[in-house]
């Protein structure tokens, strides 16, 4: 998907939630404006273009401001606390490299590899939609950067270290239920659409509102 489609959907998204909550005229607005805090748990899933796809367990924290019942920008970072093995395959002449030193670029190169996320990084804009007093769904747009590193073992014996940022787009959902007045139960789901890897993110945090 094109970055022009990814944030024509965000932008859709939100403006259609800000639009369907404002037609619902929900009351206690002050009651639900101000800052918050999360943190909790994210699995991801990494497709890089270099060959080979990776799942990362992450612990992500997040801070934000919820400007109106239905408007907010807010903010993440995730650390990465664990390598996700996949399979890598790609060719001598891809990577310029020539991994069994027979003079040529013709052979594929395959082996296993190991991904690695330092951090992520995330800014957003959110539009909120709330079905019941306790419970809320919601969208979110916006922009992400990321620092990777992959290590692969190659049939010729050498090993291969892959890294840098990367950034790009990132859009997303979420669904979130009061526990109480302050504290609340959330669930996501972003799509990251970077420039070299594209990445799936499903987490669960605890949010306090202030």
């Amino acid at each position: 998907m094109s970055s022009t489609k990814i944030l024509a959907t965000a932008s859709i998204l939100t403006i259609a939630l800000a639009g369907a909550a404002h037609s619902q005229g929900y009351a206690d607005a002050r009651e639900t404006t101000g800052p918050y805090i999360s943190g909790g748990y994210n699995y991801l899933d990494f497709n890089e273009e270099l060959g080979g796809s990776a799942d990362i367990s992450a612990i992500t924290a997040r801070g934000g401001w919820q400007f109106t019942p239905f408007l907010s920008v807010e903010g993440d970072i995730s650390f990465g606390v664990d390598d996700g093995n996949f399979d890598f395959n790609s060719s001598e002449d891809d990577l310029d490299f020539d991994d069994n030193t027979d003079g040529d670029l013709d052979d594929v190169i395959n082996g296993p590899g190991e991904l690695g996320m330092d951090y992520l990084i995330g800014l957003y804009a959110r539009a909120t939609l709330p079905l019941s007093d306790r419970f809320e769904v919601s969208a979110r747009g916006g922009y992400a950067f990321v620092e990777l590193d992959s290590t692969v073992q190659t049939i010729g014996g050498n090993e291969l270290v892959f890294g840098g940022s990367d950034d790009g787009f990132a859009f997303g959902g979420s669904a979130s239920y009061d526990l109480t007045e302050s504290l609340s139960l959330r669930a996501d789901y972003t799509h990251y659409e970077f420039d070299d890897a594209n990445a799936e993110s499903f987490g669960v945090n605890l949010q306090v509102k202030f």
